[in-house]
């Protein structure tokens, strides 16, 4: 393959090396320059995969400055790929500067499908996947986390964040503390010989993720169900409430009596019902 002289964005295996493709294997070895996050991490994938291309940093230190050298050498007719660490350049990585600084000077970006830690997490997380927010990582501060989420705790789309394993249980935690029992999935060490996925209300999170360390370790995506009114408006202990009030009475009087014990919505409470339970009495007409 002989590439037109452009800067390639090149996704590279979150983990298992058989899932670079075999157009980014040739893109690579045609280029004249791959500027890599870390250029001691790459040389592995690129040993793995016999490349011997000029490899030059680009990381978040010294993407501007080293952004007009790339540009100045496509221009002189060369091509650059850009590969993070892992992934899909510029998701959470450097990148952005470059391509912005490209797109300004005229200069071809061609971008690889390819990786993405995110997508893949949330491809078999079991959470909605019809609209979902990808937020990157949370602030490490304490203040500055929980200010983030609290902006986010009315969004209905499916929440995804990537987090380090140090700070996934304080995150759960906070979670829990702010969203309530809305439904969180840890994926760790996505395609990786250890992978695994657990999908657990947010406070259940903390107990599961706090009984073993292992739990938190690895590359870990974290996801939380987006909001639902309905469902986010009843409180755990008046769903427990209602559920031993059916095994007795008709659906109707079970809400309003769970309503006047909790103080919430009888109507959501019946609603809930309606969409839980399979058996409802003759009693049981429309609020």
């Amino acid at each position: 393959m002989q590439s037109v002289p452009s800067l390639y964005i090149v996704p590279t295996p979150i983990g298992n090396l058989a899932d670079i493709t075999r157009r980014a294997v040739e893109v690579l070895e045609s280029v004249d320059v791959i500027a890599a996050e870390d250029t001691r991490h790459s040389a592995i994938l690129l040993n793995h995969l016999q490349i011997r291309a000029q490899l030059l940093a680009l990381h978040d230190h010294n993407e501007q400055q080293r952004a007009a050298t790339l540009i100045q050498r496509v221009q002189q007719g060369q091509s650059v790929a850009l590969i993070s660490d892992a992934g899909t350049p510029l998701i959470s990585d450097p990148g952005y500067h470059l391509v912005t600084r490209c797109r300004e000077a005229g200069v071809p970006v061609v971008p690889l499908p390819g990786p993405c830690a995110a997508i893949t997490a949330l491809s078999a997380s079991g959470l909605p996947t019809d609209r979902f927010s990808f937020e990157g990582f949370l602030p490490a501060k304490e203040k500055a986390r929980d200010d983030r989420l609290a902006e986010l705790i009315d969004d209905p789309r499916t929440l995804v964040f990537y987090e380090s394993p140090r700070r996934l249980l304080e995150t759960v935690q906070a979670i829990a503390r702010l969203y309530g029992e809305r439904h969180v999935v840890v994926a760790r060490e996505l395609t990786k010989t250890f992978e695994s996925f657990q999908r657990l209300p947010a406070p259940e999170m903390c107990v599961w993720l706090a009984a073993d360390d292992n739990r938190c370790r690895g590359e870990i995506v974290l996801m939380i169900a987006g909001h639902r009114p309905e469902a986010d408006a009843l409180p755990a202990e008046a769903l427990r409430t209602l559920q031993l009030l059916l095994a007795e009475l008709p659906l109707k009087r079970a809400a309003a009596l769970t309503a006047e014990i909790h103080g919430v919505k009888k109507n959501a409470l019946y609603k809930w019902g309606l969409e839980h339970t399979s058996v409802c009495s003759s009693e049981d007409e429309p609020l």
